[in-house]
């Protein structure tokens, strides 16, 4: 009987031990970084569509973050990228590379690639004639570097694999996002907006992935804001507001690593931001300060109405918004109410062509159920107005509804809509008919990647475009009723934006008549968004009954067609007269401070010569005690910037600047600045050069307790 007993309670033991096991690692999960960082010179960047605007150095490289959940049966990666957007060739093209290693693991299915939205990176990748319009075409070395580094990502992350557990949190931010299309907002019903105390979300969502051994290896934040706090003056490469609030949090947590070399990832992720605006000051004209009209306009003949703050300048600015993140996920992080997610993992993934779709939407002002379809392609008079975070043309205002036979005109030589077309956009007076266009290639896709992924309580839904705020909580009450009792009460839905696809905005269709910029780019006509909250229905139900859906219509492969580039090639460099490539022009100050800035400047060869992957362009190095010079900081950290200036186009020359701000809790000691570089033969080939500055002296205080000191 004693004997008996004893085997009950071992086996009750091991049960419990078991069951231990399995709570400490509930998936296999793997995460991981890699530099995305293209040309930082002479290429338009994405996002503000001027061509003015071309790059003239580095503030802040830009990264790929990868995540990887498995839970025995199904694997799903999701991918946040510094980018603008993420086009299907860039997705198709990764999808491509890794198949050469892993085979078919990484699919269409489970792979969901987000881009942060960045304006302040180099464009040229997208392939959509209208995307890459502004920058002159296509861009190799901009795609290859987005490429190169999503994939490189997705394989640390899939060698970095480790049983582990997820947890889910969220809290509410405030002070850090506006909504910039308001009036737009209001004309939702009064009914549905006062469910909500603010015409933006304010809700953070964080993912937590903590290792079997309780090693914190990454993070996954969610929260609605434009990256536009760098504004379309900035010609300086740089992730903004999001790109250095996962900087911040991912010095925090692998303390002595340069940025991008550290083992814990920390993402801040796109989610509906459509009409989400960080410049918390709001709209002024630009020279007087005054309130913008109600359509975004100034009296002045030449005055732009722009949002700005909560800074100073757009440095500030930036710097202010993505610590108000970081400190709130921070929180988050050590808050202790995380939710362990626990539950099977399913993915499922469907393409849609936009136009061939057909919903019901109920017209509360009729008070009848009617059958809407979408459009081709087409953007309104208001797209060319821009937004106040980055002002258009003066010919154009937001909120036109109305066309103009002039702009007709130069608009019908290029393709015009059809009769159809304009019954179908409605309150869209249309300026593009993208849907007609097709010379030299697509202008704008129509076949767009819907995406759904479950990882217990918490749904992901990839969306291939710009949802509003209001456009994002109808998707996620959608997707929650199609739930229904197949999840708790309080299960998470997060909106993923600018997945897989760019297919510009999505607004409610009350929002759309207002043609705001955003109903302007709500591409396929009123009813985008009635079409997407049936899409994204039936894929829940879908991924809940286990069924599986047709693939649907493959987009079109564009990298095979003969994409068109006007892009001017380095041809070779030449450094200035009597120096050698490295050269250094200018030396620091001899001796700085905390909060001083000390720069150098370079000979140089012209930056596209090599992007520095994984590299760096400058590097701020402190004498060690062995005579051995360390890392400080490089072109990745905030406090550096790195501005390249074409002397002479006729020779070839170029000088660059490299600036550091020093600190506060810099270590005292003897530094140097050094520059890394490649210059193109006029021969032929590309060999690279290093250059370093003297040495200068940093002492524990700054620049007046200094001048005192010295010259008491």
């Amino acid at each position: 009987m004693d004997s008996m007993l004893k085997f009950h309670r071992l086996l009750k033991l091991c049960f419990l031990l078991t069951a231990l096991c399995a709570a400490e690692a509930s998936y296999n999960v793997g995460v991981g970084i890699a530099d995305t960082t293209g040309p930082v010179a002479e290429i338009v960047f994405m996002g503000y569509a001027r061509p003015e605007q071309k790059g003239s150095g580095l503030h802040l490289r830009t990264f790929s973050r990868a995540f990887i959940i498995d839970d025995g049966e199904e694997r799903f990666v999701f991918v946040s990228v510094d980018s603008a957007m993420i086009g299907h060739g860039v997705r198709l093209a990764v999808l491509k590379k890794l198949s050469g290693r892993f085979d078919d693991m990484y699919s269409d299915k489970n792979v969901m690639i987000s881009g942060t939205h960045t304006h302040s990176a180099p464009g040229g990748y997208m392939m959509d004639v209208l995307f890459d319009l502004t920058t002159f075409g296509f861009v190799q070395e901009s795609f290859n570097a987005i490429v190169n580094g999503i994939t490189k990502s997705i394989e640390r992350a899939h060698d970095a694999l480790v049983p582990g557990r997820i947890f889910v949190t969220q809290g509410e931010l405030m002070g850090a996002n506006i909504n910039r299309s308001p009036k737009a907002y209001l004309n939702n019903p009064e009914t549905e907006r006062a469910k909500y105390a603010y015409n933006v979300d304010k809700t953070m969502i964080q993912l937590q992935f903590i290792a079997a051994d309780d090693r914190s290896l990454g993070v996954i934040n969610w929260f609605p804001v434009h990256p536009t706090s760098m504004n379309n003056t900035n010609k300086l490469v740089s992730s903004d507001n999001v790109g250095y609030a996962s900087i911040l949090f991912e010095k925090t947590m692998n303390k002595n690593s340069m940025v991008g070399k550290g083992s814990f990832v920390a993402a801040f992720a796109s989610t509906n931001l459509g009409d989400v605006s960080p410049n918390t000051r709001g709209p002024r004209c630009e020279f007087t300060g005054e309130t913008c009209s109600g359509a975004d306009t100034c009296p002045g003949k030449h005055e732009m109405c722009f949002a700005s703050g909560p800074g100073r300048d757009m440095f500030e600015s930036t710097s202010m918004i993505a610590n108000k993140m970081y400190q709130k996920a921070l929180e988050l992080w050590h808050g202790g109410k995380a939710k362990e997610v626990t539950g099977p993992i399913r993915v499922i993934h469907q393409y849609i062509r936009m136009p061939e779709q057909e919903a019901e939407f109920f017209n509360e002002t009729t008070g009848n159920v009617e059958n809407v379809t979408g459009c081709l392609p087409a953007m309104g008079y208001s797209f060319a107005a821009g937004t106040t975070d980055g002002p258009g043309s003066f010919s154009f205002e937001q909120g036109t509804t109305t066309s103009n036979p002039l702009w007709n005109a130069i608009r019908d030589f290029l393709a015009a809509p059809s009769k159809e077309d304009v019954l179908c956009h409605g309150a869209k007076p249309i300026l593009l008919a993208t849907g007609r266009m097709v010379f030299p290639y697509e202008w704008q896709p129509q076949v767009v990647s819907t995406h759904v992924a479950l990882l217990g309580d918490v749904i992901i839904a990839g969306v291939p475009g710009e949802f509003t705020t209001m456009s994002g909580r109808r998707l996620r009450d959608a997707i929650k009723g199609a739930m229904q009792n197949s999840a708790s009460d309080d299960g998470v839905v997060v909106i993923a934006g600018l997945c897989n696809t760019y297919s510009d905005y999505v607004t409610t269709p009350e929002e759309y008549q207002i043609q705001r910029y955003e109903g302007a780019s709500t591409i396929y006509g009123p009813h985008t968004l009635t079409i997407y909250l049936k899409q994204y229905k039936e894929l829940v139900t879908a991924l809940l009954a286990r069924k599986s859906l047709v693939p649907g219509p493959q987009p079109p492969d564009l990298y095979s067609s003969h994409l068109i580039s006007l892009v001017t090639p380095v041809l070779f460099d030449t450094p200035k007269w009597r120096h050698e490539f490295g050269d250094c022009l200018e030396h620091p100050a001899k001796v700085a401070g905390a909060g001083d800035t000390v720069t150098a400047r370079f000979v140089a060869g012209h930056p596209r010569n090599n992007p520095m992957a994984g590299g760096s362009f400058l590097f701020i190095e402190r004498l060690e005690d062995d005579e051995s010079w360390k890392t400080v900081a490089t072109d990745a950290n905030w406090e550096t910037k790195f501005i390249w200036k074409r002397t002479s186009i006729f020779l070839g020359s170029s000088e660059v600047t490299i600036s550091w701000t020093i600190p506060d809790d810099v270590e005292p000691g003897e530094y140097r600045i050094r520059h890394n570089g490649n210059y193109r033969y006029i021969l032929g080939g590309i060999y690279p050069y290093k250059g370093v500055s003297n040495h200068f002296e940093v002492v524990a205080f700054g620049s007046s307790r200094r001048k005192r000191y010295y010259f008491a």
